[in-house]
């Protein structure tokens, strides 16, 4: 399959739908969302860089869901409401988890990996 927009536009359509209903069912442990926020992450951006190697794609993913988990720290009012919102919780979370950084690393591998068993690239 030709590597499209379209192509990647779906996949992070799918892995928001997979990700919100992970949060949905109480039997689905919690990293799973993670998983599949990271995996979003990394479609994203073969979305916006499709030009781009595979490898740029992976460490600017993993720069940016380290950046979100590592801004957890940052506990100010403002960013603190934020994350108080469906938005901010989405997006932000909530609490900083040294065990979300590996997540982050497997949601990037299992973007990589759907991408190359299906020759997107």
């Amino acid at each position: 399959m030709a590597k499209t927009r379209i192509t990647y536009f779906v996949l992070i359509i799918l892995t928001i739908i997979l990700g919100l209903l992970s949060r949905h069912f109480k039997f689905i442990p919690l990293f799973i969302g993670d998983i599949l926020w990271a995996t979003m992450v990394y479609f994203i951006m073969r979305f916006l860089f499709i030009a781009k190697s595979v490898k740029f794609n992976v460490i600017a993913a993993l720069i940016f869901c380290f950046a979100i988990e590592f801004s957890q720290l940052y506990k100010a009012p403002w960013i603190n409401e934020l994350r108080h919102t469906l938005f901010g919780r989405l997006v932000l979370g909530e609490g900083f988890l040294w065990s979300d950084l590996l997540c982050y690393v497997i949601g990037v591998g299992i973007g990589v990996w759907v991408e190359l068993k299906n020759n997107y690239n």
